[in-house]
């Protein structure tokens, strides 16, 4: 079906760039990775495209902001070898990454739900060094708090540095001993985490959230969270059209 077209309509680099604000060589680089089907020559070796390659082309960056450039590659790469269902796995794989970023989301919205203030009657309990002499209902070890988010100690040491968690000394042992409020910032740290945010944009949202007992630089967040989920959605229904669109060009 592929060589119907190729006799059809010829196209120079210059078009296909043009017609997208790409340069010619980013075409050519295009073609020689794979992303679009090998071109063929004139006799004097320069390059012809048809309408198959800009129906590729157009699937590509359609493919881009939804899946990304090594996925979008990947799946125009399968198409063009003729491996169509590795295509679709790579699809499907996005999709789902995108429904777990969802779920991740409203996890960190089910935790803020159950954040409360923390008032000076707890916070003078927490510096209490007698009450965290030990894990137990007043506090908790690194070891036990790494294995219940799934991380290393290691990462927790990290947050550590960067502010996201303020773990206190066991006087007799030199344990970090995690209260309640440290656990709760390590949640919503591991949270956020998952859900792409640097180490940088999270220490100041759990500083103010600390400081001011409020709840709003997080939601702000989500709610740019919740944007940029619906752009990822709406940008792969768009990758879809133009994907079936090359499919059925080939």
């Amino acid at each position: 079906m592929a060589q119907n077209l190729q006799n059809g309509e010829r196209l120079r680099p210059v078009d296909l760039a043009r017609a997208h604000g790409l340069s010619t060589q980013a075409i050519r680089n295009y073609e020689e990775a794979g992303i679009l089907p090998a071109a063929p020559r004139t006799p004097h070796g320069y390059r012809t495209y048809t309408p198959l390659h800009a129906a590729a082309l157009r699937a590509f960056l359609a493919l881009l902001p939804g899946h990304g450039h090594p996925t979008a590659t990947a799946i125009m790469q399968a198409v063009n070898r003729g491996a169509v269902d590795e295509a679709f796995r790579l699809v499907d794989e996005s999709h789902a990454q995108l429904l777990e970023d969802r779920r991740t989301l409203q996890a960190v919205e089910s935790a803020l739900s159950d954040l409360q203030p923390t008032t000076a009657t707890e916070r003078g309990a927490a510096s209490d060094p007698v009450a965290h002499s030990g894990a137990g209902p007043d506090g908790t070890f690194i070891g036990p708090l790494a294995r219940e988010l799934g991380i290393r100690p290691a990462t927790l040491r990290k947050w550590e540095r960067a502010g996201l968690v303020r773990p206190r000394r066991d006087p007799r042992t030199g344990y970090r001993v995690y209260d309640e409020a440290d656990v709760r910032d390590a949640r919503l740290a591991h949270q956020l985490r998952r859900g792409g945010h640097l180490l940088e944009q999270i220490a100041p949202l759990i500083a103010q959230v600390r400081a001011a007992g409020g709840l709003e630089p997080l939601e702000a967040a989500l709610r740019d969270w919740h944007g940029r989920l619906s752009g990822r959605a709406r940008a792969m229904l768009t990758g879809a059209a133009e994907l079936e669109a090359y499919l059925r060009a080939r």
